[in-house]
């Protein structure tokens, strides 16, 4: 989960480390009240999950309070990058010396911990990369020891950060690691007029695999911005990513999914979504996932792909079909063409019980690909 600026600095803040929270207004007419409160000249941030606010316009400058409730009325609606501006950050304006770039993230292909940082803050580090290679310090972290106080002088040494940084450093090491982040990055960290350090931004991805342990963190998710079917799944517990195509996609196991997804537009169609339903494929599931991938008005056919493992084919078709029962009894009959793929364990068994079955609309296909193409059919 990413968060927005004002919750990162909120969790900087937990943290000890220094920032200025400002106040978070949905309506222009709350700007002059809060920026009087800040000190009267403030930067009105738009609140979203991108980047390049500042390029899109979304960073200005008010030198007043009335002018900050100008700005907020500017930046309040605006577009960027695909994200509709809600809420504007109203911080103090700073008295900045100097601005620094650092970051904590997850290096994969290393198996371990990364520090990036570099003395050119307050730009993208991609054009820093780019334009100024040698300006960034990238420095590894071994995950069984993390930044004490000798690996933080080691990072400060590197970046040519002042030496006072150290402290900074390790109090976001402490946000990365007690949070569960996967990222965590400040741009810029800037050094005051009065030589104090303080994160005027911030950037934060959560570890949603570490949800189980901080059900705090459910505060930060931004419901209004939500897909209305994906807070569905959601709340159904299902591993559900809505796309735009036609053809609804259900498969038991991330891999098959993918898999699914790419047969289909070979196919000359596109996927409605993305549908895990995993290793189990009771009645309740199956129901539930056709319940939400039905409920989209994009759906025009349905690609029920399974291959049999731990699951057996003929409990996933005794799924199948208790699901099209419960969906009945519900008053949500199946009004939509499903295709049905099955194999491996018990793969005929589980195709006897679909033909027995009879289920209007439900058409069962032996091959992947044929399947796709059916469904493909279906959907145009």
């Amino acid at each position: 989960m990413d968060l927005m600026e004002y919750q990162a600095k909120e969790l900087f803040a937990r943290h000890g480390v220094p920032v200025m929270l400002g106040r978070v207004i949905d309506d222009p007419t709350d700007a002059p009240a809060a920026a009087r409160a800040l000190g009267g000249r403030v930067v009105v941030k738009a609140q979203v999950k991108a980047g390049g606010r500042g390029k899109a316009g979304g960073v200005k400058l008010a030198g007043s309070p009335e002018e900050a409730e100008a700005k907020a009325r500017d930046i309040l609606g605006m577009d960027i990058k695909g994200h509709t501006v809600r809420q504007v950050l109203l911080a103090p304006a700073a008295d900045i010396a100097a601005e620094y770039y650092l970051s904590f993230l997850v290096d994969r292909a290393n198996r371990e911990y990364l520090c990036i940082a570099s003395t050119e803050g307050g730009v993208e580090i991609e054009e820093v990369a780019h334009t100024n290679p040698d300006a960034i310090a990238k420095v590894p972290i071994d995950p069984l020891i993390g930044v004490d106080a000798a690996k933080a002088a080691e990072i400060v040494a590197a970046a040519e950060f002042p030496a006072e940084a150290a402290v900074v450093v390790q109090r976001l090491w402490d946000v990365f690691v007690a949070e569960d982040a996967s990222l965590v990055e400040v741009n810029p960290l800037v050094k005051l007029g009065d030589g104090s350090l303080e994160a005027l931004d911030g950037k934060v991805t959560l570890d949603g695999n570490a949800a189980y342990r901080h059900p705090d963190h459910a505060d930060f998710e931004d419901r209004a911005a939500a897909d209305p079917l994906e807070a569905a799944a959601q709340a159904k517990g299902l591993n559900y990513v809505k796309l735009d195509g036609s053809v609804g996609i259900i498969g038991n196991g991330a891999g098959l999914v993918m898999s699914t997804l790419d047969v289909v537009a070979y196919a000359g169609a596109r996927p409605a979504n993305f549908l895990d339903i995993g290793g189990g494929a009771s009645a309740e599931v199956m129901a539930n996932g056709l319940e939400i991938i039905l409920s989209d008005p994009q759906v025009r056919s349905v690609f029920v792909n399974v291959f049999g493992g731990i699951t057996a084919c003929d409990a996933v078709a005794n799924g199948v079909v208790q699901a099209f029962e419960l969906l009945a009894s519900r008053g949500e009959a199946v009004s939509k063409p499903l295709v049905v793929r099955l194999d491996g364990n018990n793969a005929e068994e589980g195709r006897r019980i679909l033909d027995r079955a009879a289920l209007a609309g439900l058409e069962r296909v032996d091959t992947m690909d044929g399947a796709a193409v059916r469904a493909a059919e279906l959907a145009a």
